[in-house]
């Protein structure tokens, strides 16, 4: 369902979901018209909307089946380099 749809099904105007959200009205109509918006906006209005489960899903956990598993990805982690060339 889209951002409008469920502000509508809760019976929203998007006055009250600008305010709940901390949104202003601006960014909120021009989301709804164009799908354009920030991320920072994206998750405050999604918050007033009781939706923020529905990001839960965009960067999933792998699942480990034992604790070797999980302490094995821990440890293989490394920090990104910076990218330096000697010479």
């Amino acid at each position: 369902m889209s951002a409008r749809g469920l502000r509508l099904a809760y019976n929203m105007t998007q006055q009250a979901l600008a305010e709940k959200s901390g949104v202003p009205l601006s960014t909120l109509k021009r989301f709804e018209q164009s799908g354009e918006i920030s991320l920072a906006a994206l998750l405050a209005i999604a918050g007033a909307l009781e939706a923020l489960d529905a990001f839960e899903n965009l960067f999933p956990q792998p699942a480990a089946t034992s604790l070797e598993e999980l302490e094995s990805a821990r440890a293989d982690r490394k920090r990104a380099g910076k990218g330096r060339t000697d010479g």
